[in-house]
């Protein structure tokens, strides 16, 4: 179990090693990267049973005692979060083969694809603030790399949006860090859990919010999130999928573990439950006033952020169970939906709804990668999307926060709206004449669709095992909301 904590951050790194020193050789390079991500997946898989039926599993590398080694740890929210992330992964990586590209571009993607990989795991597994830290470091500068990827002026403009407030995060994150030492004399988590205690309450509320900071920019908390919609719509296809999927939801991961770890409430938080419903309101608004498809999309990655985070705030089980859950679906949901619109844009030759038009005739199928996602994302039933906003609803009558739950009704009706302008946009009507010709050259290769098909086909999965999925979520609930469980797996005590 020791070795199996560490895998899904090993061999991402290692992949990443040879496959830059393989830079010659394409076909060995896929080999690797997808050896490397299945066999992440695979210990994933192995650690969420573990903390399904054993509670927390932590070890410590080198042999250092905690809490002044390096820990790693999974419970059973972060081991489910291995197990999605790296899933979303490999058929993103899938599609970006049939994609295509520059075989230049292609050499560097592969060992930058597989570092941002490995900071993803690194921060779910990630026992302590500085390897936590150092986790999103190697993320974002994987990151910054794929986003300027074969860039053009408008390309590397946006990249520097994103690169200018993550140093701004990375900055407040790390004076967080070496607060945290300086009043306590550790940064693990477990060990910090225990020892905030004893500190001056004027200077636990300032690290408090020096963390949430750091991580509401990373996870697109509004009104942090200015930064997400214009940098994420430039970068390549694949590279907008895999952020939009992952990037927010390890920041998200980040403040749910310091909320729950070090500053556990007695009840629901009004500032948190007041930020999720302008967060939903803010970003669903915006998505709705879009007519580009991917700056439409980056929009409702903010909203549904919003979501997540009145789980966390209600501070219950049923609360924490919804939030699970709901990570989970918009994970799988948002990264197919970013893939359909690379599909779109190579099909139509735009990615401006006004110059599209006319696909449900030309495509079926394409039509039906988009509206079974954009569906469940707008949270129709039966899918995941339903399921999930319903028990986050459920969660907030259950304790009268009407007016987020009113914020949380509002945004499911203008995601409707929203996706509804993206299907009359793309889909309905007649194509332009002038993207008659683009769109007869720019078929979408095999391994575009299929990957495509095989994320809607997991996303319906989830509709379909919404039962058993809520059952692990709510055991991950359970252990968020009583975490000595996890301090007790990292300090043996």
């Amino acid at each position: 179990m020791r070795i199996l904590l560490a895998l899904p951050v090993i061999l991402p790194v290692l992949g990443a090693a040879l496959t830059l020193a393989a830079t010659r050789f394409a076909t060995l390079q896929r080999v690797i990267a997808f050896a490397a991500l299945a066999g992440s997946f695979a210990a994933g898989v192995v650690l969420l049973v573990a903390a399904r039926s054993d509670g927390p599993v932590a070890t410590q590398v080198g042999g250092w005692p905690a809490p002044y080694g390096i820990t790693l740890v999974v419970d059973t929210f972060s081991a489910l979060l291995v197990v999605v992330s790296t899933a979303v992964q490999l058929l993103v990586l899938v599609y970006a083969l049939g994609q295509g590209g520059a075989t230049e571009v292609r050499r560097v993607f592969y060992p930058v694809y597989l570092l941002l990989s490995t900071g993803v795991s690194g921060a779910f597994v990630a026992g302590d603030l500085f390897n936590l830290f150092v986790a999103f470091e190697v993320m974002l500068t994987a990151s910054y790399v794929m986003l300027v990827l074969g860039a053009g002026e408008a390309q590397v403009r946006a990249a520097m949006t994103y690169v200018v407030c993550s140093l701004v995060s990375s900055l407040l994150f790390l004076t967080a860090v070496a607060l945290a030492y300086a009043a306590t004399g550790t940064v693990n988590l477990a060990d910090l859990a225990a020892r905030l205690a004893d500190v001056p309450p004027g200077l636990r509320t300032t690290l408090g919010l020096l963390l949430f900071v750091a991580f509401g920019i990373k996870a697109a908390v509004f009104p942090l999130a200015f930064w997400l919609p214009d940098a994420y719509p430039t970068a390549p296809g694949p590279v907008t999928a895999v952020f939009a999927g992952l990037l927010t939801k390890v920041g998200l991961y980040a403040i749910v573990r310091t909320q729950t770890l070090l500053f556990p409430g007695d009840g629901p938080s009004t500032t948190l439950l007041l930020f999720a419903g302008a967060t939903i309101v803010v970003g669903t608004l915006g998505a709705v006033a879009q007519d580009d498809l991917r700056r439409l999309l980056s929009f409702t990655i903010v909203g549904h952020i919003g979501y997540q985070l009145l789980g966390l705030g209600l501070f219950s089980v049923a609360g924490f169970a919804g939030m699970v859950f709901y990570t989970v679906h918009h994970i799988v949901m948002q990264t197919t939906l970013f893939l359909v619109a690379g599909m779109i844009e190579r099909t139509a030759g735009a990615g401006a709804l006004p110059r599209i038009g006319g696909l449900l005739r030309r495509s079926p199928l394409l039509a039906l990668l988009f509206a079974l996602p954009a569906a469940s994302l707008a949270g129709l039933p039966p899918l995941s999307g339903f399921v999930a906003k319903l028990a986050l609803i459920q969660a907030g009558m259950a304790q009268g926060r009407y007016v987020v739950v009113a914020a949380a009704l509002l945004g499911g009706v203008l995601t409707i709206f929203a996706m509804a302008r993206v299907w009359g946009g793309a889909f309905w009507g007649s194509p332009p004449p002038v993207d008659r010709d683009n769109a007869a050259s720019a078929r979408s290769p095999r391994l575009m669709t299929g990957s495509t098909g095989l994320l809607v086909a997991f996303g319906v999965a989830l509709a379909v095992g919404a039962g058993p999925l809520y059952a692990v979520s709510s055991d991950a609930a359970a252990e968020l909301i009583r975490p000595s469980a996890y301090v007790e797996a990292v300090l043996g005590r």
